[in-house]
């Protein structure tokens, strides 16, 4: 089974997902603020592409979100 499709990694970009909802940020709002093209907020929420822990990071900075709290909170 690809890691991609491991339900561990399923639910922890679901989280991503809403948690970027909550905040009430679109996916454009997300890339521009990681310099990136909104297509890869959309492959990693469509589960295109993976996320490297540092673009994990990355991406939770941006929605002020600590990586240690995010991963103890959906691990």
């Amino acid at each position: 089974m690809s890691s991609i499709h491991d339900p561990r990694y399923r639910e922890l970009i679901e989280a991503l997902i809403l948690k970027r909802e909550l905040k009430n940020i679109t996916q454009v709002q997300l890339a521009s603020s990681l310099k990136k093209p909104q297509s890869y907020v959309a492959k990693v929420e469509n589960f295109e592409r993976r996320i490297d822990v540092l673009e994990l990071h990355d991406w939770l900075a941006v929605l002020g979100i600590s990586i240690v709290k995010f991963l103890e909170e959906n691990l």
